[in-house]
């Protein structure tokens, strides 16, 4: 059927795969029509989709360092984008977006932002140049550029931090999805979880992440607008609904004053019969942060924590050139426009098919009985995700009265909306893909990082390559073992977690490597002095507001990477103009790479 190499048959293999899944789509809802049971339909869809990004992770196995660390830098600029917007498009873009919005209102959009607006200074200011320099790990760039092991030690550190509160995150998504798709509790969920996870990533490495990456796209995408489209017509929003989306948010503005939002407050031993993680809506839906700063702040803290996260930068080193990594980073936009432009809509879908008592679907002002008796509400107050309570007595079910975890807002809307369990069953199997695709991509970042910079650069320069990617592969299954582990504790939240990791990026990493590419006065010492400082002083900032302290410039535990960034840039300026400047050797290499053609700085093999 195909002829010639896998790389020359891509668009060809991807679209018979896209192919295949609408037919299991087609299939399953034959099967839920003929009698199947929505639990059996839901494990279908988790167990089946995970079996194939199994099946290609096993046959894009390799021994080959180039092919495990950078995928033979052979990735073509579509296929990149592909595989890096589902990199990107973790459990937080799909399953904690939309909550985000639900519960806090419009002020979350400075994520959406932020997040986006950081692939311009990707494109701008890293991607191109660090291609340039053809390095295996962020780490690797940081070492080659500024020179010595405490440099190239000084990133693995943030890289791994940053990383590692990213990769928990993403376990957690794939746990909760797997506990409700497969009805086993969260704590083993997290473990099956983070076996689909190495299934995907140890044997090949980025070969095996990019290709499986592509296949998470394709499912994660189809999983998150087919659901959008379809309430939305069926509550006569029209086939588009992104042209709808000022009248909807208008009408839950009405909605809102109707059952007394802010008006009507829970009391402490009210809010003490709530379980852990759920909350109930509090804030306006259009309501952006009260103050410009707080939106802007984490708009910006959002941008730079994009162009320093190691995963993100990775995926630009698996380009054939120089120009295909700059072009590669406008079809990741592409790509993550697609999601990003919905998820504001269906987190109003959601609000409005609970809320709006013209649809059948609204459960405000109904019977707190009739409420507890819908097939819906038990399936997701059993799995812990939605509690309701008569706090006045009245036998009705008010505003206030109603809780859900953030996570179910995309997880539960196709089944509140009625649609056939077989779109639930592909959210589920959506929200999956995108959180194993970014924590592979993080795993592996970890773990590359800690193989190819500590062990191969520091600790055994003479490895063979059986033996450093037997390193890698083992330090993937603990770092792996590890945030499963951290992530059953349940310490933060999804997009809690994910805001930090970002955070941390900026505070260490983005002017060490901004500063690298664009400043040849830019030391070894200084570098140091600014990763280690800011990561510092991020993380000392974040731990006192954490504990009480009320902060400063309306700077929140969320936005904690201006003050570690600020730190690290002040440092790095400062400490570099105080010591030697970089030999000319250096400072020539940096002139090179700013040309963005020619040879890279670093042979194939290093």
């Amino acid at each position: 059927m195909f002829k010639g190499k896998f790389i020359d048959n891509l668009p060809k293999i991807y679209g018979t795969y896209t192919g295949g899944f609408i037919v299991f789509i087609i299939l399953m809802a034959i099967a839920e029509q003929a009698g199947m049971s929505a639990k059996l339909i839901g494990i279908f869809f988790v167990a089946f989709t995970v079996l194939i990004y199994a099946l290609i992770g096993y046959l894009s196995r390799t021994m080959q360092t180039d092919a495990y660390y950078v995928a033979g830098r052979q990735v073509p600029t579509v296929f990149n984008g592909m595989a890096t917007a589902a990199d990107w498009m973790s459990g937080a873009s799909f399953v904690a977006m939309a909550g985000g919005i639900y519960f806090k209102g419009y002020g979350y959009m400075a994520l959406l932002v932020g997040w986006t607006g950081g692939y311009v200074l990707v494109a701008s200011l890293l991607a191109p140049y660090l291609r340039k320099f053809g390095c295996y790990t962020v780490p690797d760039f940081i070492g080659t550029r500024y020179g010595g092991n405490i440099a190239r030690l000084s990133a693995v550190i943030v890289l791994t931090v940053a990383s590692f509160t990213y990769v928990t995150a993403q376990i957690n998504a794939t746990g909760t999805i797997a506990s409700v798709a497969l009805d086993i509790p969260f704590e083993i969920a997290v473990y099956v979880g983070l076996a689909s996870i190495l299934m995907c990533s140890m044997l090949g490495g980025m070969r095996a992440v990019t290709w499986t990456q592509v296949a998470q796209y394709i499912v994660l995408i189809i999983a998150y607008l087919l659901p959008v489209f379809w309430i939305s017509n069926k509550m006569g929003a029209g086939v588009f609904p992104h042209f709808m989306l000022a009248d909807e948010v208008a009408r839950i503005a009405e909605l809102e004053a109707q059952f007394g939002l802010g008006e009507i407050k829970n009391s402490a031993a009210d809010l003490k019969q709530v379980p852990k993680g759920l909350a109930g809506i509090t804030k306006a839906h259009s309501e952006v942060n009260t103050t410009p700063w707080k939106f802007i702040s984490l708009a910006i803290c959002m941008m730079a924590g994009t162009a320093s996260l190691p995963h993100v930068m990775m995926r630009y080193f698996t380009t054939p050139s120089v120009k295909s990594a700059r072009r590669s980073v406008g079809w990741s936009l592409f790509f993550i426009f697609l999601l990003y432009s919905s998820a504001p809509m269906l987190a109003t879908l959601s609000k409005l098919s609970l809320m709006d008592p013209n649809l059948a679907t609204g459960i405000i002002g109904k019977s707190i009985t009739e409420v507890q008796a819908i097939d819906w509400y038990q399936n997701w107050n059993q799995a812990n995700l939605m509690f309701v309570s008569d706090f006045n007595g009245n036998g009705t079910l008010e505003l206030n009265e109603f809780f859900m975890g953030g996570k179910a807002v995309v997880l539960a809307t196709p089944e509140i909306a009625g649609l056939p369990y077989v779109i639930s069953g592909l959210v589920a199997a959506g929200g999956m893909a995108a959180a194993m695709s970014t924590a592979d991509g993080l795993v592996l970042a970890i773990s590359n990082a800690l193989s190819h910079d500590i062990y191969y650069k520091m600790i055994n320069p003479k490895a063979e390559t059986a033996k450093r990617l037997i390193v890698a592969r083992v330090l993937l299954v603990l770092i792996g073992f590890a945030g499963a582990t951290i992530a059953a504790l349940e310490i933060q939240g999804i997009l809690g977690s994910v805001i930090w990791a970002f955070d941390f990026a900026m505070s260490g990493l983005f002017f060490p490597l901004v500063l690298g590419v664009w400043w040849k006065r830019a030391n070894a010492q200084g570098a140091v002095a600014g990763m280690l400082g800011g990561l510092i002083a991020g993380t000392a900032y974040l731990i006192a507001v954490r504990s009480g302290y009320p902060g400063f410039w309306g700077v929140t535990q969320l936005t904690f990477g201006i003050v570690g960034s600020l730190v690290s840039l002040v440092l790095m300026v400062v400490v570099s103009l105080m010591t030697k400047a970089p030999d000319a050797a250096t400072q020539r290499m940096v002139d090179e790479v700013r040309i963005p053609s020619g040879k890279a700085i670093l042979g194939k093999q290093h």
